[in-house]
């Protein structure tokens, strides 16, 4: 879920009081370490992210050197008390004069949404204003637009915090592996959904039960939808495919399957079979292709994503020289989030002060994107047949029809109660398709229930 839903109105008329730091009209103070930002948004990341500024100023200061001091705020209510560290008169409900303030030196965006925050931003950069964002929204769906315009214009856009909160992901990916080819990145970037899944598992409890308790400890929204079906999931998504392969991603290039079709009976059969049920963002590059997302999967007990639970996020990272590495911790919430803004505040801060830029994308390549159909996955089948000689022969023919491979089959009751359980070797998608095409018109195969992919050649 968003981290912070506060934003600017439209049509507003509020304006910043004149006795604001630099309040003179002259350009801004990075010229002498003084670094004046304006902020878009004072939500739950807004206002963190003010008060770890004003906590740890001094400490910035002493590692960084730079002082950074909060110039201006667009809210939507100005009204409002926040319980933040800055005066009232540095609250505005217009957005572009906290943008078009001569004393701003970086702009903060963490509105949430498109619009306004797309034109926002876009008018910063090209003023020659860096850019810090936690909007997953906005990066997966015009973030080639924004890229292009602060590369013109020189200048730093930063987003650590719109993948995995306080995560460290896009700087790793950006610097730290610069070198390395990355082949896949795969993990749990959702920490409503991680959640629910782990309540499922741990109680037993039915989807709706455990999303109830998600929205009562502040995990999901009123409307968890954006979790759910995986919305929020796939933004992101987005954004790691764009980082880690150089590739143009938007969200709608993202095969996306949320939890809603996730039953208690499938966390059961999972955890049966030595597995757990995760809800996965998979990036990753195949022969020159990327195939991008998300969707519910078994994972193997022994994996380390598998431990992963409650709301917390992790990313598991696999390159040419590196081998695998894992990252963890709090993906969503206030203070995480802030501190990853933060983390990129101070870098823009003594970029613009000493006259550099950080690390870049660099140009972003029409790279093809491998279609859900091509992609290839182990399966778990779970199928109510007639329990009657010759069904399994007639079963496992359909399998061999479509070039599917069966790994292991079991059968769970008898008579009327017959299940068979089936998982995979890998195999390709519109394979397995056409497989559960063939299967539902065998007379003796009465449902085909529970479809999952699964994580790997062995548990």
């Amino acid at each position: 879920m968003d981290a912070d839903g506060e934003g600017s109105g439209e049509g507003v008329t509020g304006h910043l009081g004149d006795d604001v730091v630099g309040g003179d009209g002259s350009s801004g103070g990075a010229a002498d370490g003084v670094v004046g930002v304006g902020l878009l948004g004072c939500g739950n990341v807004g206002s963190a992210l003010i008060r770890l500024v004003e906590d740890h100023g001094d400490t910035i200061e002493t590692r960084a050197g730079v002082r950074l001091e909060v110039v201006a705020v667009a809210v939507r209510d100005v009204a409002r008390d926040r319980d933040v560290p800055l005066p009232a008169r540095r609250f505005t409900d217009d957005a572009a004069s906290v943008v078009d303030h001569p004393d701003v030196d970086v702009v903060v965006e963490v509105m949430g949404g498109v619009e306004p925050a797309r034109e926002l931003v876009l008018a910063a950069l090209e003023k020659g204003k860096p850019v810090v964002t936690a909007n997953k929204e906005l990066l997966a769906d015009v973030g080639k637009e924004l890229f292009d315009t602060a590369e013109s214009a020189g200048v730093d856009l930063l987003f650590e915090a719109s993948v995995a909160g306080g995560i460290p992901l896009i700087r790793p990916l950006r610097e730290s592996l610069a070198g390395d080819r990355i082949r896949r990145v795969m993990g749990i970037v959702n920490g409503t959904t991680n959640y629910v899944l782990t309540r499922m598992a741990d109680d037993g409890s039915p989807l709706a039960d455990a999303l109830a308790a998600a929205q009562e400890l502040g995990y999901a929204e009123a409307d968890p939808t954006a979790d759910v079906e995986g919305y929020d999931a796939a933004a992101k998504a987005a954004i790691i495919a764009m980082i880690a392969f150089g590739a143009r991603v938007v969200a709608g290039d993202v095969y996306r399957e949320g939890i809603s079709g996730v039953g208690a009976g499938d966390i059961a059969a999972a955890a049966d079979l030595g597995y757990v049920v995760k809800l996965l963002a998979v990036a990753e590059e195949v022969d020159g292709a990327v195939a991008v997302r998300v969707h519910p999967t078994m994972v193997p007990v022994r994996h380390p994503l598998a431990s992963v639970l409650d709301s917390f996020n992790a990313l598991f990272i696999e390159g040419d020289a590196v081998g695998e590495l894992m990252l963890t911790g709090r993906g969503a919430g206030g203070l995480p989030t802030a501190s990853a803004v933060l983390g990129d505040l101070v870098d823009a801060a003594k970029n613009l002060v000493s006259g550099g830029r950080g690390a870049t994308i660099g140009p972003l390549a029409r790279k093809p994107l491998r279609p859900i159909d091509e992609v290839e996955s182990q399966f778990y089948l779970d199928m109510e047949v007639a329990d009657q000689p010759g069904v399994l022969a007639r079963i496992a023919e359909r399998f061999g029809d479509h070039g599917v491979s069966i790994r292991s089959m079991q059968q769970r009751g008898i008579g009327a109660e017959a299940r068979l359980v089936f998982i995979t070797h890998r195999a390709r998608e519109a394979d397995l398709r056409a497989t559960l095409a063939d299967l539902r018109s065998v007379e003796a195969v009465h449902h085909v229930g529970s479809v999952m992919r699964v994580l790997g050649e062995e548990p």
